[in-house]
């Protein structure tokens, strides 16, 4: 007689450990929430060679989990320069460069396109294959957070109390059910979770394919002119492509984007393409680590959720990882989402809350894959139009060079420095956001205007102690006090009696935004503005019930 499967139970179950999957679980096992996750790879298995910039947005929020310093210092060497250039080949002329500080630096430099930024966290450049293991290892020593490798969770069934998960094991074959309240799939691309809830992406299906390599070639630093980057652009009429120095000595990543006429991976020599983006001859050596090739799309998924189901990350959303916008738009997934399942799991808010995550997050990635397919397609078009004579000597050829660059300059600058993307999207129509008749700015990829409309991110400022703003939010809702006579009482005693964890924060700081103009701001642990006035709201019980879900609109019951 077989012996009965083994039955593991916790508050949440997350299907897959990348990113995502592991930031999730850091946020929730930060607020008490019991976490399972499943993860088909071995433990500390390496990553793909891929995701070489961490958002801003991203690093705030990993500044409040407490792995920020951590990643800061991982990665390229600290004094290795972080900028973006365009050349005619990784070792020819050089035609613009966007400068972008070095780790060293990063804190301290006020000079360049994203040193103006508001932010007590700007961005960091480090390829995932550093990153990851850092985040692993935080989430694996975290309480209540339990890691099954080798599992593959095979189907769920759930009702109106959870979630039952069948999870196999990729080593013996053996078999152990999971139970959870909720789950949420993680599980990238070709995600399990997303067909089983019948979700269907939608969009472009192919919009560029890039053969990817990630070589390693010592020698080759020392053949690239003059100062080095993060980023190199090869633009010639042989063949363009991008490369991206991963160690910052030896190993270097470098896409070969397809032509439209080259529908195949395999329908270019992909050591040709390699030597005609590097600008090398058919004796430089090199050694092939890995393939990575990969297909730009721009694909969402119909539905974010079925009842107790979630999808965050690739599972949900899928598009050209121009600005570096896949992981990070899946991590702000996975914070977004995080705070409202352990409202629900801590008990202080009404399951209702949870409809403002598929209502938040699936117009902004609709609207930000946009953004990055537009200008993925005008890179095409930029690849194509590359002149014969772009190698060319002489005052004409050099002209002709700069204006190229100038042209590379601006377009790109809005990718790599996207001001737009980190601080500016707002959520609108969220059944937990309290809206005035204000319209929040617009916003684009490159531009950002700081506003407290509701929905908007609360403009950072430094306290007097020294404190980033976002350091003294609270769990769950924080209320800005900015003149200290307002009378909050009727606030305080509301959140008091529904058990909502409600911070106050009277402002204490040599310079405040302009943007602030009312006496209180409610913001949320994402750092989203939920509300703002001058006295509080007139019915407080209810403004409070709405922040909790409990007067928000019903959850689905049933698939859709």
């Amino acid at each position: 007689m077989n012996a009965p499967a083994e039955i593991l139970t916790a508050d949440v179950l997350i299907v897959g450990a990348g990113p995502v999957g592991l930031t999730m679980a850091m946020d929730l096992a930060a607020r008490g929430v019991k976490v399972l996750i499943a993860e088909i790879r071995r433990y500390a298995e390496p990553p793909n060679v891929k995701c070489n910039h961490v958002a801003s947005r991203t690093m705030e929020q990993f500044r409040r989990l407490g792995v920020a310093r951590k990643l800061r210092d991982a990665g390229l060497p600290a004094d290795y320069p972080n900028d973006v250039v365009f050349r005619t080949s990784v070792t020819g002329i050089e035609l613009t460069r966007i400068p972008i500080p070095c780790r060293r630096d990063r804190y301290a430099e006020t000079q360049g396109p994203d040193a103006w930024w508001p932010t007590a966290e700007p961005p960091h450049r480090i390829n995932q294959i550093y990153l990851e293991p850092i985040l692993l290892e935080h989430t694996a020593a975290l309480s209540g957070v339990t890691l099954l490798n080798r599992t593959q969770v095979t189907g769920f069934t759930q009702d109106e109390t959870g979630v039952v998960a069948t999870a196999t094991s990729l080593d013996d074959g053996g078999t152990r059910t999971l139970r959870a309240r909720f789950m949420v799939g993680c599980d990238g691309g070709s995600s399990a979770v997303r067909k089983q809830i019948g979700a269907k992406l939608e969009g472009t299906a192919i919009i560029q394919r890039v053969q990817s390599t990630y070589i390693r070639a010592p020698q080759l630093r020392s053949l690239i002119p003059g100062k080095p980057a993060w980023s190199y652009y090869s633009m010639n009429p042989r063949r363009c492509g991008t490369m991206f120095a991963i160690d910052g000595h030896a190993t270097w990543l470098v896409h070969n984007h397809l032509n439209a006429e080259e529908p195949e991976f395999d329908s270019v020599d992909r050591d040709r393409s390699i030597r005609d983006i590097l600008g090398v001859g058919p004796d430089f050596e090199y050694e092939v680590i890995s393939r990575e090739d990969w297909v730009g799309r721009r694909l969402v998924a119909d539905r974010f959720r079925d009842r107790r189901v979630f999808l965050a990350g690739d599972a949900a959303h899928l598009w050209v990882p121009y600005a570096g916008y896949g992981m990070n738009a899946g991590i702000a997934d996975a914070i977004n989402l995080s705070w409202l399942l352990a409202a629900c799991v801590q008990g202080w808010a009404d399951e209702r809350i949870l409809d403002a995550y598929e209502a938040e997050r699936q117009p902004i990635t609709e609207q930000v894959s946009r953004f990055a397919m537009d200008h993925a397609q005008k890179m095409i078009r930029a690849r194509r139009t590359v002149p014969a004579d772009i190698e060319a000597l002489g005052p004409e050829a050099d002209a002709r060079r700069a204006d190229i660059g100038r042209e590379a300059y601006e377009l790109n600058v809005q990718q790599f420095c996207c001001a737009g993307l980190n601080f500016g999207y707002y959520y609108t129509g969220s059944p937990i956001i309290e809206y005035d008749d204000a319209e929040p700015p617009a916003y684009s990829m490159g531009a950002f205007t700081p506003s407290t409309v509701p929905g908007c991110r609360a403009p950072h400022f430094w306290l007097t102690d020294g404190r980033s703003l976002y350091d003294a939010f609270g769990p769950a809702y924080t209320l800005l006090r900015f003149d200290r006579h307002a009378d909050i009482a009727p606030l305080q005693r509301a959140a008091q009696a529904t058990g909502m964890p409600l911070t106050v924060l009277d402002v204490d700081a040599l310079a405040v935004p302009a943007e602030y103009v009312h006496a209180l701001v409610m913001c949320r642990a994402d750092q989203h503005v939920v509300w703002r006035g001058d006295a509080v709201p007139g019915d407080s019980d209810a403004f409070i019930a709405r922040l909790c879900g409990r007067n928000a609109s019903a959850p689905s019951s049933v698939p859709r």
